[in-house]
């Protein structure tokens, strides 16, 4: 893949603690509550179990305390935010701490600094004594709105083998798209009764190859007929120019299954196609563009949709889009969508 975080080992599911409003927010540096539905004490709890917005569920009156963890020191005690996060605690779950399968957690604050409510991929960086990764996690924050601050909590699962133990953690990276434009590839319908997301691809020898794949999750069929319409955007949101959009793979390279020219395809209800991003990061005389995020159209007057493949063209000005094509190996549930729809 075009980026470390998209290649980092897998690591077990982290449980984000989101305010309803403001920063308002049950964290696990946070101060307790009583089981009203207000912010709980989580500096005790495994990041597994903590209550998402940090309320008890309707049948506990109160969540009770189930690991101990070890606050570990941070480079800088009053933390410093990059890109709007900032990192205010990192912890230790050893095997004795009671939380099964949790090596190391860390909280972390994020501000919406953006006009418009947005949702965030955020990348953190478990680190060694040496400076080194011990291992990459991705964290999703869905639908922070503007100039607000929810808090979350960040979970990398136990060390396997030799691993380096954690010393220090870091933000490396922070992806925004307007929630407006947010992709999505399970969950609630959207109104348009599709979905559109990015898959996470793959890199040989300098060759990158994602897809692009719409799934209809409504009850109408939806009819394709040519190539999704592209925009490409650097990391500030910002158009790139320069870059030449070709329809067809077949110049970047063959055998992507972009090469053949566009055909009628509908989609009824449950049933999905996909269309193929290709380019190369080969880097001559020039400055190399790096921008990770992609506007889509899946077809005309469709709303967009901002997707992140991390596209590192190098010094070629060219990204291939092949034509839609029937996705025969997707399989939905056509039933559940239609009960998801909003």
């Amino acid at each position: 893949m075009p980026t470390a975080s998209r290649t980092a080992p897998a690591v077990l599911a982290a449980t984000l603690l989101l305010a309803a409003c403001g920063s308002e927010s049950a964290s696990s540096g946070g101060e307790g509550g009583d089981g009203d539905g207000g912010p709980v004490r989580a500096e005790a709890l495994c990041p597994s179990d903590i209550a998402r917005y940090g309320a008890p569920s309707p049948s506990e009156s109160s969540v009770r305390p189930s690991g101990t963890r070890t606050a570990l020191p941070l480079p800088s005690p009053n933390g410093v935010a990059e890109d709007g996060v900032k990192i205010t605690g990192l912890y230790a779950w050893g095997p004795k701490s009671g939380c099964s399968g949790v090596g190391n957690s860390a909280d972390f604050e994020l501000t919406n600094q953006q006009k418009e409510t947005a949702s965030y991929t955020l990348t953190f960086g478990f680190l060694s004594a040496s400076g080194g990764a011990v291992d990459n996690v991705a964290q999703t924050v869905e639908a922070v709105g503007p100039g607000r601050t929810v808090k979350g909590t960040v979970v990398m699962g136990e060390r396997v083998g030799n691993a380096f133990e954690v010393t220090g953690v870091k933000v490396i990276k922070v992806r925004s798209v307007p929630q407006a434009e947010a992709s999505s590839a399970s969950g609630t319908c959207p109104k348009s009764g599709m979905r559109l997301y990015a898959d996470e691809g793959d890199a040989a020898m300098g060759l990158r190859a994602v897809g692009l794949h719409l799934v209809n999750c409504g009850t109408r069929p939806i009819r394709l007929n040519g190539y999704p319409t592209l925009a490409i955007q650097d990391e500030d949101h910002r158009p790139v120019d320069g870059v030449r959009i070709l329809q067809g793979t077949d110049q970047i390279s063959t055998g992507l299954g972009g090469d053949s020219g566009p055909q009628p395809v509908v989609l009824g209800p449950g049933e999905a196609a996909v269309a193929g991003l290709a380019w190369r990061n080969t880097t001559q005389a020039g400055e190399p563009v790096n921008a990770p995020y992609v506007r889509v159209w899946a077809k005309p007057a469709a709303d967009p949709v901002t997707v992140v493949p991390e596209l590192d063209l190098g010094t070629t000005g060219k990204l291939g889009v092949g034509p839609w094509r029937k996705d025969e190996t997707h399989r939905d549930a056509v039933g559940s969508t239609a009960a998801e729809r909003p």
